[in-house]
């Protein structure tokens, strides 16, 4: 699910950012290691940006400072991409700026942004905001935070203290305040559902069958396209089913159903490259005419050769098949956010022997003495730095399982800060500290079992399923084995899935992870040993070795998250909340 592109550089295109490579000789240049993996599809949504500020200091002698506010993105390597100027406003040292910025926000992304103030000496009057040279201009204040900072603020209106060039704290208030507002551009929102399966699909592969996943691009005006999004991988399967697709009828075609789509059938290959099975273009409305009629859409795919027109001639290569597809209004994730909604983050950590003496280095759990993190704290650092800031009192439960406490017996959910009826810590840092405390205390041991710590999250999630006390859960697990409880594991699993939580698991270490694609339901929803079936998938697995970088951790296991909390929001037929009152606007 998702309605946004979120793991090519065809869909930062798509967002507005660099241009992908593309097509080159009938292939897709697949850039990103995350794509090896499946296909995935971060939330995504626009957002705008408004900037007013107070107190800001006067350097003008005979009047006032003449402020404008350039916006950065802070890159991975700590570099700043411009990403927006405002206009100045004259003589004034509370301005409210008209010019607003535009931005992707990325739910499962850590975005950072940096905001500086000049004051532009008048002898720069009239020269475009965008040709002046900021190292000719008087620097007022800076200051940084996250977008999610500013989504997650009452009102999604932040202020911050701005200080003085090239410090790094805040220093007091002589340099004024920033407020930076946030609203989601789509005012009018649509959500496209649809089933699609292909069928005799072409083979492109010598040894297997064809791994296709499907690619949804908008066609504008000049005939380029450009990425929407795309769907998971089928693996092996020249008559594939594609996971329900839910895409914003904005993100799709930017509201126009009569627009020119055009959806690329591709084989996957483990090499990073893709090759092209076949494509078709039409509009939205053919494609819901194409499923009223029950008619398939004929893929096809340029041939080449020397006795065709031209050089090339178009062959069938498969069809497509609209199972349903409907346009139904929707709540957004930011809605819910707005409105008073907040995520609490939950860990458990797995405290079995297999994962070796944490005293030894080829430990899972070893603190190497250089301060490198191990396996388990990079987990609990990519997870939680993107969802701490969805949590207004960052106090977060934190529990190990399959270890035995000083003086007691083996427990598969006990406290990391050894209090067991008040299991939560303060914010990442406090699980962090919790659990290297726990690796003294708690002797190693097994087996591995999940469900008591997923009852444990449900018990808490349970008391939150109302439209007047809205708050949604994420349980964080990380395993180095395969669990020794699995229908147990099912069953509460499928009990979980009808309240307001999320788990997600990672997998560290070599071990052989296979079983816990079961339990992220892809393929087939999960059911209890007396045949209850799961309400709605809430697992994602992802095994860490595969992943170069904790960002694309975080991505992979967050990518879904604001759909399956969408999903339990509709199930329950729960509406955004009021939205919280934001700070007054400067006089």
């Amino acid at each position: 699910m998702g309605n946004c592109w979120g793991d090519l550089a065809g869909g930062r295109q798509a967002v507005g950012e660099a241009p992908s490579k593309g097509v080159v000789d009938g292939r897709l240049e697949v850039m990103e290691a995350v794509e090896k993996i499946t296909g995935s599809h971060g939330y995504c949504t626009q957002v705008e940006l408004s900037f007013s500020a107070d107190k800001l200091r006067n350097k003008d002698i005979f009047s006032k400072s003449d402020p404008m506010l350039v916006a950065y993105i802070k890159k991975r390597d700590g570099s700043l991409e411009e990403v927006g100027r405002t206009e100045v406003i004259l003589n004034s040292l509370k301005p409210q700026w008209i010019t607003d910025l535009t931005m992707m926000y990325n739910f499962e992304e850590i975005q950072p942004l940096v905001f500086k103030v000049y004051d532009i000496d008048t002898k720069f009057s009239g020269v475009p905001v965008q040709k002046l040279k900021l190292e000719n201009q008087t620097h007022l204040g800076e200051t940084d935070c996250l977008l999610s900072e500013i989504i997650t603020s009452p009102g999604s209106a932040l202020v911050k203290a701005l200080r003085r060039e090239n410090e790094q704290v805040e220093t007091g208030p002589d340099c004024g305040t920033l407020t930076i507002r946030a609203e989601e551009l789509q005012r009018i929102k649509f959500l496209v559902n649809m089933v699609i399966s292909g069928e005799a699909l072409e083979n492109r592969d010598t040894f297997s069958k064809s791994d296709p996943f499907l690619v949804f691009s908008r066609v504008r005006e000049d005939g380029q396209t450009t990425p929407a999004f795309r769907t998971e991988v089928q693996k092996n399967n020249l008559d594939p089913q594609w996971k329900p697709i839910k895409v914003t009828l904005a993100q799709l075609c930017n509201g126009d159903k009569n627009r020119l789509l055009r959806i690329d059938c591709w084989n996957f290959n483990n090499s990073g490259k893709a090759d092209l099975i076949g494509f078709a273009e039409l509009s939205l409305n053919k494609i819901m005419e194409h499923f009223d009629k029950q008619e398939t859409i004929q893929l096809q795919r340029f041939s080449h050769g020397p006795h065709m027109s031209h050089g090339h001639a178009l062959k069938n290569t498969g069809m497509l098949r609209i199972k349903s597809c409907t346009i139904s209004p929707y709540h957004s994730f930011l809605d819910y956010i707005v409105g008073g909604c907040e995520i609490n983050f939950m860990v458990a950590v797995d405290f079995t022997a297999s994962n070796g003496s944490p005293f030894q280095p080829d430990s899972l759990h070893y603190a190497d003495p250089s301060g490198r993190p191990n396996k388990y704290q990079q987990s609990i650092l990519a997870v939680g730095e993107v969802l701490q800031h969805y949590d207004s009192d960052q106090r977060f439960p934190a529990w190990g399982f399959g270890g035995r406490p000083i003086d007691g017996p083996v427990s598969h959910c006990f406290a990391l800060n050894g209090n067991q009826q008040a299991a939560e810590v303060d914010g990442v840092s406090g699980i962090l500290y919790a659990y290297s405390q726990a690796l003294r205390h708690v002797a190693l041991a097994g087996p591995t079992l999940f469900a008591p710590v997923i009852n444990m999250a449900a018990s808490i999630a349970s008391q939150f399923v109302s439209q007047e006390n809205q708050k949604y859960f994420v349980l964080l697990i990380i395993t180095d084995g395969v669990i020794t409880d699995p229908q147990q594991t099912i069953n509460a699993l499928v009990h979980a899935s009808n309240l307001p939580l999320s788990v997600l698991i990672i997998g560290v270490g070599g071990a052989d992870f296979s079983e816990m694609e079961t339990l992220d339901a892809d393929k087939k929803r999960l059911q209890t040993s007396d045949g209850r079936a799961a309400h709605r998938d809430i697992v994602q697995f992802v095994p860490m070795d595969k992943m170069e970088k904790g960002s694309e951790l975080a991505k992979m296991l967050l990518a879904e998250l604001p759909y399956q909390f969408l999903e339990f929001m509709n199930l329950k037929g729960i509406v955004p909340g009021t939205p919280r009152v934001p700070p007054q606007q400067p006089q």
